[in-house]
């Protein structure tokens, strides 16, 4: 065999009994990051592993060092895609939510906007859920700003306050019962989406899990 051929069959890797090529495109890291995305979205932060994802990235173990030192750093840009793409169904149920003639009604609903689109995202995208929020006490404090954010520039805290903002000015919360009233509501709906997906609730079916949503949303509107 040439070298020609030797350098061709160098770059292709065998997969499953089928040929993939191996990874040529120019942006490393990126792939890096997609990769693990998809690592998360099978089997949650646990399943990211370095050396698997430049497996399908389709380069060497080695490349991948250039980007990512360590297992860590490639879990942390991947939590932080996992956020965004939490803040990102948060917005799209804020686009879906029906219009309303009176404004604190539409602050109202865009509060249950909020809530509803984040437990959708934990009920179908289960492992990124998972993987957006386990995270070091330190890396949640390196972050001053925005981490996660969706199509708005927003992440998913800073939706959840906004949509608090808004019903404070449209009348529908008052202002003495606004301060940290976030850290409330997240809990509660957050504490939920754990319950319905890895505690005991894990085994109602859909029919049974909407209704208790509905009524736990109405529980964090009325009791804010």
């Amino acid at each position: 065999m040439d070298s020609v051929h030797i350098r061709k069959a160098r770059r292709i890797e065998m997969t499953n009994g089928k040929p993939r090529s191996t990874y040529r495109h120019g942006d490393l890291k990126r792939a890096l990051i997609d990769a693990g995305i998809e690592l998360a979205r099978e089997g949650g932060p646990d399943a990211i592993v370095l050396r698997e994802a430049t497996r399908r990235a389709g380069v060497v173990p080695n490349a991948a060092y250039r980007h990512f030192e360590s297992r860590q750093e490639l879990l942390s840009a991947v939590r932080s895609a996992a956020l965004s793409f939490v803040a990102q169904a948060m917005e799209e149920e804020l686009a879906a939510r029906p219009k309303k003639r009176r404004r604190a009604d539409a602050a109202r609903a865009g509060l249950r906007a909020i809530g509803t689109g984040y437990l959708r995202f934990a009920q179908t995208e289960t492992g990124l859920f998972r993987t957006a929020f386990t995270a070091p006490q330190a890396e949640w404090l390196e972050h001053e700003g925005s981490y996660g954010a969706g199509p708005s520039g927003l992440d998913p805290f800073e939706l959840l306050s906004r949509a608090l903002d808004d019903m404070v000015e449209a009348g529908a919360l008052e202002a003495k019962r606004r301060p940290e009233a976030e850290y409330l509501a997240w809990s509660a709906v957050h504490g939920f989406a754990l319950l319905v997906i890895e505690g005991p609730l894990q085994g109602m079916k859909r029919a049974q899990i909407d209704p208790l949503a509905a009524r736990l949303l109405d529980m964090v509107e009325n009791g804010l």
